[in-house]
């Protein structure tokens, strides 16, 4: 598969997420809490499951794959295009942090009219370290608690990646390699499940807990699985490829298992304890059934991957991501949005189409500015230098 459909495919998965992730947000804006419980805008456990089935670890594991394939190809290949350790971290913070620091900045601005507000919430969240802070995690703007999980993830590949390549030239073959590459994503997969058993089973700790259970200490499971795709695909390289029947059983299979993790998730169940864990293998699986299938063979779901009207939301889909929650709680607080519950379907309409023209207008006139910001360093992560001295004419 060429490179540009690759990107293009997983686009179309971003698209998706990013989509998923709006409506499950107004479905949650439209519950009903009372003496008698909980009641979900729609009172059909079947289209419950599949708006609650929760996305994030998809990104985390799309992440986590492109980031990890340099730092692969060069363990296991002796490729050595990886970027320094400076140029990497410079690269992804012109990438999220202009527009993720204009939005907390503006949106806390707006809740916080007179100083000093609440200043501890702003300085957690330019800081992202407000996903341990019990009370103000889903403050300012709510889903930003996973780019603090971006954030711990750069850290671990920075750290872990140089390792891996140093150790790796001194082993003779491939497998060997090939093996100390997966052993580390596996460890490092494992690290959260320990911890989500010893807080859970052993100290009792309740599921709203919120730093306890969506730290980074709970949640690399999801990058662990990317680095794992990455690990397996560069080992693999042009064999295993699948053919189009294969892939689709394989996506349907996992995309099954998806919904079951959903439909069966209950507080305090084990589907709804280990769910992130359970969840990253099974978005492993799909996303293998993507990347990892015969050129001349790919089955046509995938062209619903690479269409152009998602591919052109998976290209707004982090300023999708960003502003959705702050432009649906306004738009409900000004009573543009429905107020009872048999408005959730006309409501979440509203906010994707709001949503998807803020988030366009967001894209090119804040995010793609800022990723520009990258072309100050070059490929070897030095200061480019745009004013270059003439070099001496020869005579």
């Amino acid at each position: 598969m060429s490179t540009s459909t690759r990107r293009l495919e997983l686009q179309g998965y971003r698209g998706l997420a990013a989509l998923s992730t709006v409506v499950f947000h107004v479905w949650q804006q439209y519950y009903v809490y009372d003496a008698q419980g909980a009641h979900p805008p729609v009172d059909n456990p079947y289209l419950g499951a599949l708006i609650s089935l929760e996305v994030i670890d998809l990104f985390f594991v799309m992440s986590a794959y492109l980031l990890t394939l340099s730092y692969a190809r060069a363990a296991i290949d002796g490729d050595d295009r990886t970027r320094p350790r400076r140029d990497f971290l410079f690269r992804r913070a012109t990438r999220i942090l202009p527009l993720y620091f204009l939005a907390v900045l503006l949106v806390w601005s707006l809740r916080n009219p007179s100083l000093p507000g609440d200043w501890r919430d702003l300085l957690e969240h330019l800081t992202f370290t407000h996903v341990f802070d019990q009370k103000r995690i889903f403050y300012t703007l709510g889903p930003t608690w996973s780019l603090s999980l971006e954030i711990a993830f750069y850290l671990t590949l920075i750290a872990v990646g140089p390792l891996a390549i140093r150790t790796c030239r001194r082993l003779r073959t491939r497998r060997a390699r090939v093996l100390l590459c997966a052993s580390g994503c596996a460890a490092l997969y494992l690290i959260p499940v320990a911890w989500i058993a010893v807080a859970h089973h052993a100290l009792a700790v309740p599921h709203t807990n919120w730093p306890v259970y969506f730290g980074p200490q709970a949640r690399l499971g999801g990058f662990a699985a990317g680095m794992a795709l990455a690990v397996l695909l560069v080992a693999l390289g042009e064999r295993g490829r699948i053919g189009a029947r294969w892939a689709t059983a394989t996506a349907l299979t996992a995309g099954a298992g998806l919904y079951a993790l959903s439909y069966h998730s209950a507080p305090e169940n084990p589907w709804h304890t280990y769910y992130h864990p359970l969840a990253a293998l099974l978005w492993f699986a799909l996303l293998y059934a993507t990347l990892h299938v015969h050129t001349t063979a790919r089955p046509r779901w995938h062209a619903l991957l690479r269409s152009r009207w998602l591919t052109g939301v998976g290209l707004v889909s982090y300023s999708l991501y960003i502003w959705h929650e702050p432009l649906m709680l306004a738009l409900y607080d000004s009573g543009a949005l429905p107020r009872s519950q048999a408005g959730f379907p006309l409501a979440a309409l509203c906010v994707v189409a709001a949503g998807v023209l803020v988030a366009t207008v967001s894209y090119w006139a804040v995010e793609y500015p800022g990723s520009l910001l990258s072309a100050l360093r070059d490929k070897k992560g030095r200061q480019r230098d745009f004013y270059p001295e003439p070099e001496p004419a020869v005579r």
